[in-house]
C-alpha cells in the first residue's frame, strides 16, 4: 500500500512539474520560432517556417541594442552583489555563529525581519537620490546587497555551526589572528554553501525585474528583464519578439541551474545534515 501511495505521489510530482514548466517552456519556445502573424494567435501550433534566427537579429538590434547593454548590465549587477553577499554574509555568519552575546538576540531578529518586512520603496528611492546613487549601477548594486544579506546570512550561520569551535582555537594557538582565521580556515570549509549561495542569489539578481524598475531608470541603465517592454505596448504586442526575448534571458539561468543543480541541493542540506 505504500509503495504504491509513493509511485502515486511521484506521478503526480512528475506531472505537476510538467504542466508548471515543461508546457509553458515548450510554449516559449514555439512562439520564438514563428512570425509576427502567427505568434498573434498565441496557441501551440507548430510554426509554419524557421523564424528564430530573424527573430533573434531583430531582438538584438533593437532600440539601439538595447539587449547587449542590458546583458552586460545585468552582468556586472549580478557578479559584483553576489561577490559582496559572499564575503558580507560569510563573516556576519561566523561572528553570530561564534560569539555569543546579548546582542545576538537582536542582531538575529533583525536579519530575520529583513526577511518578513517588505521594502519601502519611496523612502529608499528619498535615501538614494540623496547619496546621489539613485539611477546609477552601484546604487542597484547595495539594494541587491541589502535586500538579499538577511537570506544569505542564516544560509552561512547555519553551516558555520557545524564546524568544530577546535579549528578556530588550533589556529589561534599557532598564532593566526581573527582574519587568519576565518578567511584561511574558515571560509574554505564554507564552500558548499557558498556554491549554494551563488547560484541561488546569481539566478534570483540576473532574474530580478521590479528592483532596476524602480531604482535604476534609464534605456542606458537597462536590465535583461527590463527589455521586455520593447516588444509590447498598449495597442499592439510583437509576440514572436517578445517571446524571442524571453528565451534569450532564460537560457543563462537554466543552464546555471542544470549544471549547479546537485550542489544547489548539497548545501541546502549540508547543515541539516551534520548536524
Amino acid at each position: 500500500m505504500k509503495k504504491r501511495t509513493s509511485i502515486l505521489g511521484g506521478a503526480a510530482a512528475i506531472a505537476a512539474t510538467f504542466v508548471v514548466f515543461v508546457i509553458p517552456f515548450i510554449f516559449i519556445i514555439l512562439m520564438a520560432f514563428k512570425d509576427r502573424q502567427q505568434s498573434a494567435l498565441r496557441d501551440f501550433s507548430l510554426p509554419t517556417g524557421f523564424h528564430f534566427w530573424e527573430n533573434v537579429v531583430e531582438v538584438v538590434k533593437t532600440r539601439n541594442w538595447m539587449m547587449i547593454t542590458a546583458f552586460i548590465n545585468s552582468s556586472i549587477i549580478t557578479v559584483v552583489s553576489v561577490t559582496l553577499l559572499v564575503i558580507f554574509a560569510a563573516m556576519v555568519g561566523y561572528v553570530l555563529a561564534r560569539r555569543k552575546t546579548r546582542w545576538n538576540g537582536l542582531i538575529e531578529f533583525l536579519v530575520l525581519a529583513g526577511l518578513m518586512v517588505p521594502p519601502a520603496v519611496v523612502p529608499t528611492i528619498w535615501l538614494l537620490q540623496g547619496l546621489q546613487l539613485f539611477g546609477t549601477l552601484h546604487g542597484m548594486i547595495l539594494i541587491e546587497v541589502a535586500y538579499n544579506l538577511p537570506f544569505s546570512i542564516i544560509l552561512y550561520r547555519a553551516f558555520v555551526a557545524t564546524i568544530p569551535r577546535d579549528l578556530d582555537e588550533a589556529a589561534i594557538i599557532d598564532g593566526a589572528r581573527p582574519l587568519d582565521v576565518f578567511f584561511r580556515i574558515v571560509l574554505p570549509l564554507l564552500w558548499p554553501v557558498t556554491v549554494t549561495n551563488i547560484v541561488v542569489q546569481s539566478v534570483g539578481i540576473f532574474n530580478d525585474f521590479t528592483n532596476p524598475l524602480y531604482y535604476l531608470p534609464g534605456n542606458a541603465n537597462a536590465t535583461v528583464q527590463l527589455t521586455l517592454y520593447n516588444f509590447q505596448s498598449q495597442f499592439s504586442t510583437a509576440y514572436n519578439l517578445l517571446f524571442t526575448n524571453i528565451l534569450l534571458i532564460t537560457i543563462p539561468p537554466l543552464l546555471v541551474f542544470m549544471f549547479f543543480n546537485r550542489q544547489i541541493v548539497a548545501g541546502m542540506t549540508a547543515g541539516a545534515v551534520k548536524g
